[in-house]
């Protein structure tokens, strides 16, 4: 949220600056983002007079000006601009001025021969606005050789606050004014509402049919009025607080909007058809908004209506049908109170973020329904004429009796600060909470978020200073540290040591995504009741969802080879599962003179990554078996689950084609470290056998449709204690090989550990193993 200083000073006489109100408001939690001054980047510009204009000899639509700088000797400058003439009087660059809009440093030049010592400036060269038509025309009597910032006001700066959800009654000036006269910058200024008496009966009916989501609806109409642009003062807040002019009426909605934090709305009279109604939407009715696009709503919506069409998405925005422009001369205000949950989950499912929707989101004020419409209609008839009607006030707005039983000792046992009692209750009661002698608090309207004696301490703390808590370290025990991390953290370092070893980067996603992208990885379980977004709604069932995004920014962004993973939850019916997921993307290998063409990824290489990731898991990955196919979200052909038993460890393979369209092939695994089996005991002492390992080849004709690993563990059956590994090192068809056949070849590494072996041992080993692989079909190729 902007807050220029001009705007504050409207609600808080300070003579404070803009570095002491952001040091202040840092220790009362307001953090503060930014200070921005235009008057900084503007300091060397300043006012001069052009005095004489004439053509430019070399080009027709330059002109050589003598300009009056204020400095005494006249200045020459080429300028191209079409308004430059004699007596004009605007904005002057000195040779050496930076000039912001363009980011070049000015120096004397020619210019078609013509030499040139300085610049007559427009609006956008100076970022005051987009007119680059011609230079800045200032009024005649402005001062010449006067630094151009400080006469046209723009040393006001602005500060940027980071406003925290639970803090609704920053979400107006005036309330950060308030937090800033309590913490004795300056002295609040008294706003109250005019007593405003209507001259005609309100012509619009009002009335409530959704009282869950406006429990609340006041209005009044203005009549007669001249709309047109507000005046300059309001245009300039308006515009250094972020916010766009539009016209008299329209602007003063968005200065209680910002100023006191109470969003309102302006109807066109002649535009609508009969009464409004606050109402739930009904299916198959959409709103054309002020913003040019156009809401389909439903059911769950709390809208605006007549008896023709919806005029306004409750508490969020407007319709574009009955907005207000110079033609109009009937209006009507609605300031009314809206339900927070039911604007939330109106504004994510819409995609809407407006200024309106940030607040009552939070809780606007209700005290100040009233008051804010009464203020508004004295404001706009002082701004565009009129008269004002007799206000309607239907429904009931929120309870404001909270009260909380304090014990000022309560604030040293929470924060560790002695606050004598009497600072205690001084402070709250600048808060506005209202202290009785017993210690009975009474909420003020404004601070929906203060529910207990907690919230109590933590005004009074921060009115103390935050700053004033002292650094209390933990007790340590004596001696060498022990080790806090548990065993499944322990995995998951080795895991991520493991991944990061084989040349992947990792990431770190969204635990929530879309319904529909949970849709696609096996559905979402579990809803967020109060989403971020309707992007951010469903708990991840999977962690490809948010690689794949991850990869797709990336390769959108040139990068050729995407190798990441992430450690994190999948959030299943029965619970959160601790899973490690990968993806890589693009090219494995790049094109080489010494490699040739590239090479993309495959799913061997995802099985490589997961088997690592296992291993360093403690999974025994020497007894793992491979099951087809994968789950419903990988390539149905290529892909598979790594299975002990019963127990699936991880699933790897090619990501099913329909999920990344932007990202060709696909590799992806996910190990699923919760199924991993713990380790049993102590790791038995390595005892390297003393006798040299032997390997013999073999070559098998097998049935094409039986898996290699299953030849691989016929083969190690054959003898348990002698044979130390077996590895396929060749898969062949073609000449030699029967249809319906494939040659495979495996390496056989025999470690003796008593003796060493005979030829006679060696025979009747190879016998064994022929034997072991002629139960799957398999024959010994000759």
């Amino acid at each position: 949220m902007k807050l220029p200083l001009s705007w504050l000073r409207r609600y808080l006489a300070t003579e404070a600056d803009a570095a002491v109100i952001a040091d202040v408001l840092t220790r009362l939690g307001l953090e503060v983002e930014e200070i921005t001054s235009p008057a900084e980047k503007l300091a060397s510009f300043t006012i001069a007079r052009v005095v004489e204009a004439v053509r430019h000899p070399e080009a027709d639509r330059l002109q050589v000006l003598t300009v009056d700088t204020g400095q005494g000797a006249l200045v020459q400058v080429v300028c191209g601009a079409p308004n430059a003439r004699p007596g004009l009087v605007g904005v002057f660059a000195a040779p050496g001025t930076l000039v912001p809009g363009t980011g070049l440093r000015l120096k004397v030049t020619a210019i078609r021969g013509v030499e040139s010592r300085g610049m007559m400036c427009s609006a956008r060269e100076l970022e005051l606005g987009d007119d680059h038509a011609g230079i800045i025309e200032l009024p005649e009597d402005a001062p010449v050789g006067a630094p151009y910032a400080r006469w046209a006001g723009l040393d006001d700066a602005v500060i940027e606050v980071a406003i925290t959800p639970n803090r609704a009654d920053c979400m107006g000036i005036y309330g950060i004014a308030r937090d800033l006269a309590a913490a004795g910058v300056g002295t609040l200024m008294p706003v109250e509402a005019p007593a405003l008496a209507g001259s005609f009966p309100c012509p619009v009916n009002i009335a409530i049919e959704d009282w869950d989501g406006c429990p609340a609806f006041f209005a009044r109409a203005l009549r007669g009025v001249r709309n047109g642009p507000s005046p300059p003062w309001l245009q300039d807040l308006l515009g250094k607080a972020g916010l766009r002019p539009v016209s008299a009426l329209v602007d003063v909605t968005n200065y209680f909007a910002i100023g006191f934090g109470r969003p309102l709305h302006v109807y066109d009279i002649a535009k609508l058809e009969g009464g409004l109604v606050a109402r739930r939407a009904r299916p198959g009715e959409t709103l054309a908004a002020l913003n040019g696009r156009t809401y389909a709503l439903d059911a769950s919506m709390c809208v605006i209506a007549d008896s023709r069409a919806v005029h306004d998405i409750g508490g969020i925005m407007g319709g574009a049908s009955s907005g207000v422009s110079e033609a109009t001369t009937d209006v009507l205000i609605e300031s009314a109170w809206f339900a927070p949950a039911r604007i939330g989950a109106t504004g994510r499912a819409l995609g809407i973020a407006s200024e309106a929707r940030a607040r009552f989101e939070r809780g606007v004020d209700p005290a100040l329904v009233g008051p804010g419409l009464d203020l508004a209609a004295a404001m706009m008839q002082a701004l565009v004429g009129g008269e004002v009607s007799e206000p309607v006030h239907v429904g009931a707005l929120p309870a404001l009796d909270r009260v909380i039983r304090f014990a000022p000792a309560t604030t040293a046992r929470l924060s560790g600060l002695t606050v004598p009692e009497g600072e205690q209750r001084a402070i709250l009661e600048r808060l506005g909470f209202a202290v009785s002698p017993d210690w009975a608090v009474t909420v003020p309207s404004w601070r929906r978020d203060v529910e207990g004696p907690a919230d109590l301490v933590e005004e009074v703390v921060r009115l103390v200073g935050l700053d004033r808590i002292a650094s209390t370290p933990l007790p340590r025990a004596p001696g060498v540290a022990r080790p806090v991390a548990t065993p499944a953290q322990m995995v998951e370092r080795r895991v991520r040591r493991a991944l990061a070893a084989r040349g992947l980067n990792e990431a770190v996603t969204w635990s929530f995504i879309a319904e529909a992208e949970a849709a696609r990885f096996g559905g979402g379980m579990h809803r967020l009741q109060n989403p971020l977004s309707a992007e951010l709604a469903v708990m991840r069932p999977s962690l490809l969802p948010g690689l794949v995004a991850a990869a797709e920014r990336n390769m959108a962004r040139g990068e050729r080879s995407v190798r990441l993973f992430e450690l994190g939850r999948r959030y299943l019916a029965e619970g959160e599962r601790m899973t490690a997921g990968l993806l890589l993307a693009g090219e494995a290998r790049p094109r080489h003179w010494q490699t040739g063409k590239a090479r993309g990824f495959d799913g061997f290489d995802a099985k490589a990554a997961a088997l690592a990731a296992l291993a360093a898991a403690g999974a025994p990955v020497e007894r793992l078996a491979v099951r087809q196919p994968g789950p419903a979200w990988y390539h149905p052909g290529r892909s598979a689950e790594l299975v002990l038993g019963k127990v699936v460890l991880a699933a790897f393979g090619m990501l099913h084609p329909t999920l990344a369209l932007d990202l060709g092939d696909v590799a992806v695994a996910e190990v699923f470290l919760d199924s991993v089996p713990a380790a049993r005991g102590k790791r038995s002492a390595f005892s390297p056998s003393p006798l040299m390992p032997l390997r013999r080849d073999f070559a098998f004709l097998v049935p094409e449709a039986l898996a290699a690993e299953a030849l691989l563990r016929a083969v190690e059956g054959a003898d348990r204690d002698l044979i130390a590994r077996v590895e396929l090192f060749d898969r062949f068809t073609g000449a030699g090989v029967p249809e319906g056949q494939v040659s495979l070849a495996v390496a056989v590494t025999l470690q003796p550990r008593q003796r060493t072996l005979t030829d006679a041992d060696l025979a009747l080993f190879s016998a064994a193993v022929e034997a072991a692989a002629a139960k799957l079909g398999a024959t010994l190729r000759s």
